[in-house]
């Protein structure tokens, strides 16, 4: 699933501390800005992925303009791909047994067609 949120960053004490409003807990810190928008960008797509698995409700996007933003804040949207996420992350493989004709598992077999890697790219696809 692919998200887009409104994220603060409020720079104090060198650093640049940034959260997502919409999604409590949701909050980190970097050395600066561009570190702090990959660490808060991580940290929503963990807090949405957890949601996910959980079956929890995701909260809708707030519009910008009834955010409590602090002042002097810097404010901008981030997009959260979940399965690009899971993709990068959760590299444990699962066993599935899958029937197939025997004809066509002979003929995958002769062209060299890896089954596994086939179904993993057609669901990959298909999620997108």
């Amino acid at each position: 699933m692919i998200y887009m949120y409104t994220a603060t960053f409020i720079t104090e004490d060198s650093h640049v501390y940034a959260r997502v409003p919409d999604l409590p807990g949701c909050i980190t810190s970097g050395k600066n800005l561009d570190e702090a928008i990959e660490l808060i960008t991580d940290a929503a797509s963990v807090w949405l992925v957890s949601a996910e698995d959980d079956g929890d409700i995701i909260p809708e996007a707030s519009a910008q303009s009834s955010l409590d933003i602090p002042d002097g804040a810097v404010v901008s949207l981030i997009r959260i791909d979940t399965i690009a996420y899971r993709a990068a992350t959760d590299t444990r493989a699962v066993r599935k047994n899958v029937s197939l004709p025997a004809w066509m598992a002979t003929l995958a077999d002769k062209k060299g067609i890896n089954c596994s890697q086939l179904l993993q790219d057609s669901l990959l696809a298909r999620f997108s």
